[in-house]
């Protein structure tokens, strides 16, 4: 293993790529394990929550690695891997799980209760998750691996569609996450709020899911723009306020059958300043009598950025009483990935599912990870994947 290098948070607005520690098989307090793995990360990818961290909008300290959106080499494994060789290319779920917990073995690993002595759910390289080093980096450690990895069956073709497999470790699963605790079936009309790589992915899960028609809403143009070649119904909430009539001249109706929420607590108000109940005020306020919607953007238990004192203890002025009256059914918190990326996986392997170009995936060399944040703060159409050892351009 030659040296390692990884995306480190410095603070408010400011991330450095530096020269990071080899990782070894130790825990975040430092006991040796042997069930996990060291990984040449192939691909990895910069997330929307990541930016949230970087925004300084969470508490996250100085000195994290940045980075849970992982695809990478098994170089290196512990004496009880069983399930895995050296040479293996796998997706890593963002979750890290035990496999063994009440809420693991129940398949809800977005929330497993031994790896983060915090709370429940653990991550790597985000706040309040758990101390699991980011993969933003060349090298990574991902624990408990027979249970987390993805293996991929053929490295020959996985390595040919590794722009596409690499979007298995968060915002694919996550977004068909939305769609399917959406309800989304066959005719089913869905709008996705938030035209960024979520939002794309939830509307591309929608559409594999069977829908008639999948609106996207955003302020964002460029991105408005993108999700209309790829074969979306833009909504530009620039040009009115009043969500209901701009949906119904889409599709003559102002209610919807499913509704997504990709924007999370960020989210602004047709007058420029941040609102963030405001999506899923809308939400409600959009979905028929009985519908469902999901909710994979993420919402925070503390904000210091906060626009009012409720919001930074993540309390939000929610019309919860119209989605009481309506019957409707509301699905929130981190995408349990291992319950939908090998099926999503065999969706890509088939050609059921191009979502590198859906998302508008975009290489950059690892040492240009800082310029990527910054595009992607102002709004680029593009998801920027991270190429630690130069692999993925040749």
């Amino acid at each position: 293993m030659s040296s390692n290098r990884g995306v480190v948070y410095i603070g408010p607005g400011k991330v450095e790529v530096q020269n990071i520690a080899d990782p070894g098989l130790h825990a975040p307090d430092g006991r040796k394990i042997e069930h996990g793995v060291i990984l040449k990360v192939i691909s990895t990818n910069i997330c929307g929550s990541d930016q949230h961290m970087v925004r300084g909008r969470t508490t996250a300290e100085p000195g994290l690695v940045l980075g849970h959106e992982i695809t990478g080499e098994v170089i290196e494994k512990g004496a009880d891997v069983e399930m895995l060789d050296i040479g293996d290319i796998v997706s890593v779920p963002f979750n890290v799980a035990c496999g063994r917990c009440r809420c693991c073995r129940e398949g809800d690993t977005g929330v497993c209760l031994t790896v983060n002595p915090a709370r429940a759910g653990g991550a790597y390289g985000y706040v309040d998750m758990g101390g699991w080093i980011g993969g933003q980096a060349r090298y990574v450690m991902v624990p408990y691996a027979d249970f987390n990895l993805l293996k991929f069956p053929d490295r020959d073709r996985a390595m040919s569609k590794i722009l596409d497999l690499t979007m298995l470790s968060d915002i694919l699963p996550t977004g068909f996450h939305g769609a399917w605790k959406a309800g989304v079936g066959v005719g089913s009309i869905v709008y996705v709020a938030g035209a960024g790589p979520v939002g794309l992915a939830a509307a591309a899960s929608a559409r594999i899911l069977g829908a008639a028609v999948v609106m996207i809403g955003d302020f964002n143009k460029e991105r408005l723009e993108h999700a209309r070649k790829v074969g979306f119904e833009p909504v530009d909430l620039s040009k009115g306020d009043n969500l209901p009539e701009m949906i119904a001249e889409i599709t003559g109706s102002p209610e919807v059958d499913a509704a997504i929420d990709a924007v999370g607590f960020e989210a602004r108000g047709h007058s420029g300043g941040e609102q963030p109940a405001i999506v899923l005020n809308q939400m409600m306020q959009i979905t028929r009598a009985a519908g469902n919607i999901g909710i994979p953007g993420l919402y925070v238990t503390e904000d210091p950025g906060a626009v009012d004192d409720a919001a930074k203890q993540g309390s939000l002025s929610m019309r919860f009483g119209l989605g009481w009256a309506k019957a409707q059914s509301l699905h929130t918190g981190q995408t349990p990935v291992l319950k939908y990326n090998r099926q999503l996986m065999q969706a890509i392997l088939h050609d059921r599912l191009p979502i590198a170009d859906i998302v508008n995936a975009t290489i950059i060399p690892l040492d240009q990870a800082v310029a990527g944040y910054a595009s992607f703060d102002d709004g680029v159409a593009k998801k920027f994947v991270l190429d630690p050892h130069g692999g993925l351009a040749a």
